[in-house]
């Protein structure tokens, strides 16, 4: 007995210490069947999803219990990390449109064959009445707030919820009003078409609630735009100008000069920083770069964009580029110009600086930066690239071209 006690210690201490925390955190998957808690709930006990939502209906019936716990969890587990937004398997919304469509046609139904005689049948036929009020309004409250941002469902789904339930309640007033009902039993017809006709508008309120944050959002919005234009023109008519006198009195390529206009650009970059697309286009990305080379480098980089820039800032155009300002900054320095100039046929970027120059034939055969990173990068991806001699002799240009019909395949990478 002794020994197996001794056996018992000693599995127990075997297990690692955090064992019982390697469970999962309790969250909610971004992509679920309505609202993730089963689904979530049966990852962190790591049990089957089936039966934690066989378990949420049983007990359900105790009174409820059930029910309650599903919404306390709903409300207070969280989704699960990550940037997409929540997606729904299951249409919630017409579920619940379809339960009140039949409550309220089986109210309808019975409220047409009511007698004097039926008095005691008013209580479950309220009931009736009051659920599917209720089911039609949650579901234009689900389609409002929780399928409206959906992609997969959005303002149109909204919308036809909408009219569907308004349809049914406006009815269900209607006959109940006009119908026998009305004429034997006058109060309790009067609530129940009182309870459909506060239906409708309780199916217009999430609406108008939406509307009012969205209106809400956009006074803040220009609010905040108001306040950085005002911002923007006072450092602008002091702080801007002052380094770019800096930067024309000390000289283009002084080490006062390049740390007001790195100072410049930052100021600038934190003004409009809400203007610039998350996806940033080679154009902007080749700015950003020579912004960072004016920091490490004695170089002044000016990037000018013709023509509507349709190249990503991950393809292989933009690392070519980037190697060759690179080059630039980092043998010729002084002043370096690049030009990308995008067309229907093609895209091209132009890399010039005025430097001592170099042929390429008299570069040894072991530094492969120009030969591999730049002309080699560009023929693999499907466009070209050459270096040639500047204007006039001066310096040296880097040429970069994308032919447009290459020019997905050749950016895959």
């Amino acid at each position: 007995m002794e020994s197996r006690a001794e056996e018992v210690t000693d599995a127990a201490a075997s297990v690692p210490p955090d064992a019982a925390a390697s469970a999962p955190r309790l969250t909610r998957p971004r992509a679920c069947m309505a609202t993730g808690v089963s689904a979530g709930l049966a990852a962190h006990l790591g049990w089957p999803v089936w039966i934690v939502r066989t378990a949420f209906v049983v007990t359900s019936l105790a009174s409820g219990a059930g029910l309650l716990l599903y919404l306390w969890l709903w409300v207070f587990t969280p989704w699960a990390p990550g940037e997409e937004r929540p997606t729904r398997r299951a249409p919630v919304a017409w579920l619940l449109l379809v339960g009140g469509t039949v409550l309220l046609v089986i109210s309808m139904a019975t409220a047409g064959a009511v007698t004097p005689s039926t008095y005691d049948g008013l209580g479950p036929w309220m009931l009736v009445t009051l659920g599917g009020v209720v089911l039609t309004v949650s579901a234009g409250m689900w389609a409002t707030f929780i399928d409206r941002p959906d992609p997969e469902r959005g303002p149109r789904n909204e919308l036809a919820i909408r009219i569907v339930a308004t349809t049914l309640l406006a009815m269900t007033a209607l006959l109940v009003v006009l119908g026998p009902a009305a004429h034997w039993f006058p109060v309790p017809a009067f609530v129940a078409a009182l309870a459909a006709v506060i239906g409708i508008a309780l199916v217009y309120v999430p609406t108008l609630i939406a509307s009012w944050r969205d209106l809400t959002a956009e006074r803040t919005k220009r609010i905040r735009e108001e306040q950085r234009s005002e911002i923007a023109a006072h450092l602008h008519d002091s702080v801007l100008q002052t380094l770019a006198l800096i930067q024309n009195r000390a000289g283009a390529t002084s080490e006062v000069a390049r740390i007001a206009r790195a100072q410049e650009r930052e100021l600038r970059d934190w003004l409009f920083a809400g203007d610039t697309p998350a996806d940033s286009d080679l154009g902007t990305d080749l700015r950003d770069f020579g912004a960072a080379l004016e920091i490490d480098y004695a170089v002044t980089v000016d990037v000018v964009v013709v023509g509507e820039s349709r190249e990503r800032a991950s393809g292989e155009m933009a690392a070519a580029a980037r190697e060759a300002m690179l080059n630039a900054a980092r043998h010729a320095g002084g002043e370096v110009s690049v030009y990308v100039e995008s067309t229907p046929e093609s895209v091209e970027v132009f890399v010039r600086d005025r430097g001592p120059g170099f042929a390429l034939a008299d570069v040894p055969g072991d530094r492969l930066g120009v030969r591999e990173s730049i002309i080699g990068r560009m023929r693999r991806a499907g466009g070209s690239g050459e270096v040639r001699p500047g204007v006039g002799g001066v310096g040296t240009e880097v040429r970069l071209r994308f032919p447009a019909a290459e020019r997905v395949e050749g950016n895959r990478g």
